[in-house]
């Protein structure tokens, strides 16, 4: 039983994610309810589907509980930490399911995904919110490319194939495109580092 200290509900995200790696189970149904919201918004805003949705939740918050002890602040807040591992359980999910990973429509919606979601809130940290503009910048043939081989895994190859160029064509506009987010996001990538 909690009685000392202050009450679950005032405590700082980190100290609930702190609490929770010790095996409180009062203190992990805390954590669970101040983020279950914003987790099953981004999962179901990446994957459209409620029950997957509920499962990535689930997912995120075990794997959170999992590694809570291997969270580091100076990388980015707790609100940002586990929207990351929910945005990438939702994606390896999407992965899963898709023989062909994307029409080229649904690739549209998911470039509009990157950049005007929930997850905005969610990882609107400094890093997230470059990546995201930085995609965003790049020219609409370009920023499918390498979306498709940066999250969805696809080779040049298929890439080529599904978007009906050229091998070259498809292999140039990946590595333009890793090109110019290398550029833009090379900075910050340096002062984590």
């Amino acid at each position: 039983m909690r009685s000392l200290g202050p009450p679950l509900d005032r405590l700082s995200d980190e100290a609930l994610l702190a609490g929770m790696a010790t095996g409180a189970p009062e203190i992990a149904l805390a954590f669970v309810r101040r983020f279950q919201r914003m987790v099953f918004g981004i999962a179901i805003a990446v994957v459209g589907d409620p029950q997957l949705a509920e499962d990535i939740a689930q997912q995120t918050f075990e794997r959170a509980w999992r590694h809570a002890q291997v969270y580091d602040s100076r990388r980015g807040s707790v609100k940002t930490w586990l929207g990351t591992i929910t945005h990438n359980l939702a994606i390896d999910a999407v992965r899963a399911r898709n023989a062909t990973p994307v029409s080229p429509e649904d690739l549209d919606a998911l470039l509009g995904i990157v950049t005007r979601t929930p997850e905005q809130w969610a990882l609107a940290d400094d890093a997230a919110a470059r990546i995201r503009a930085a995609v965003a910048g790049l020219p609409r043939q370009q920023a499918r490319a390498v979306v498709m081989a940066g999250i969805y895994g696809m080779t040049a190859r298929q890439v080529s194939e599904f978007e009906g160029i050229p091998l070259g064509t498809a292999k140039s506009r990946i590595r333009t495109a890793m090109g110019k987010l290398r550029t833009v996001l090379g900075p910050e990538r340096a002062d984590h580092d």
